[in-house]
């Protein structure tokens, strides 16, 4: 009878490359290991959250039937300056098939990370509305808007700590697995029909640009639209440069027994059409992972 090994799990933040965790988890349990901590940044909060509840697999077929409409639908735009996507609509959606439940009263331990610009400071949610953890920890610098209670502002956990090692809780003689979405190695993908996939990825991209421009002619005329679609890009691209640095950073001090990289390459942080080919992708990876692991003891 093959061993069961007790895992303690770390989710790293990606935007929708974080559909990856899903096929990764999958992979984890198909081959026997039982996963009793978890710990996400992000979308890696989100999706811990929800294994741990006990609802992926309903999350995972309502994400694989949203097509680039209904992704695109989900977006609640708003016109705040602290971002523009309230985050209010995607969550009411889950709620009508994922109960929110209080974090310490799952049945696997769980932590969510989240970032205090009021106080400069980390926030672990260990207890309380894993709702209300997940929307904090998701929420993207200048594209998200903040969740602000009490004293604290509270904005993507990945501001300071993309992938939480040091977060997730440990027992006696586990396996620490973590799953990266944002790792500087190339991509490789099958298309079936690359025509159609070329035709249907414009074609979204054209619907979002869309937005953009329609939002952009409402702000001060004191730059062009093109230099101030520059500017959300500059911003996010440092915040993904910044999550990078930290990253690296904390897989020196803590390595995992078990790494998975998934490729920043794989998808945008918006295109949550992807749901299949990234949770296949996820799946793979997990799988090779385990392989090299396996081949290290042997040695």
């Amino acid at each position: 009878m093959k061993q069961t090994h007790k895992v303690a799990l770390v989710l790293s933040s990606g935007g929708a490359r974080g559909l990856a965790h899903i096929g990764a988890i999958e992979e984890l349990e198909k081959q026997g290991f039982e996963i009793q901590a978890i710990s996400g940044t992000s979308i890696g909060a989100v999706i811990g959250g929800i294994y741990a509840s006990g609802y992926l697999e309903a999350y995972k077929k309502w994400m694989c039937n949203l097509d680039k409409l209904d992704v695109f639908n989900l977006f609640d735009f708003t016109f705040s300056s602290q971002g523009f996507v309230k985050g209010e609509r995607v969550f009411a959606e889950i709620q009508k098939f994922i109960p929110d439940v209080a974090i310490e009263k799952l049945p696997i331990q769980f932590t969510a990370i989240a970032s205090d610009i009021t106080n400069n400071s980390e926030v672990r949610f260990e207890s309380g509305s894993l709702f209300e953890a997940m929307r904090a920890s998701i929420a993207i610098p200048t594209i998200l808007k903040p969740l602000v209670r009490e004293n604290q502002i509270l904005v993507d956990g990945g501001v300071v700590n993309p992938i939480p090692i040091d977060c997730v809780k440990r027992a006696e003689g586990d396996i620490l697995v973590a799953i990266n979405l944002n790792a500087n190695t190339p991509y490789y993908k099958e298309i079936i029909n690359r025509e159609k996939n070329i035709e249907e990825e414009n074609s979204y991209r054209l619907k979002t640009s869309s937005f953009m421009e329609k939002w952009l002619s409402l702000l001060p005329k004191t730059e062009s639209p093109k230099k101030t679609l520059g500017f959300f890009d500059l911003l996010n691209k440092s915040f993904d440069m910044m999550q990078d640095r930290v990253a690296e950073f904390t897989l020196q001090q803590h390595k995992p027994d078990i790494l998975v990289n998934i490729s920043r390459q794989a998808c945008g942080t918006f295109e949550f059409y992807k749901a299949n080919e990234m949770i296949e992708y996820g799946r793979r990876m997990m799988r090779t992972a385990i392989e090299q692991w396996e081949a290290s003891k042997a040695k």
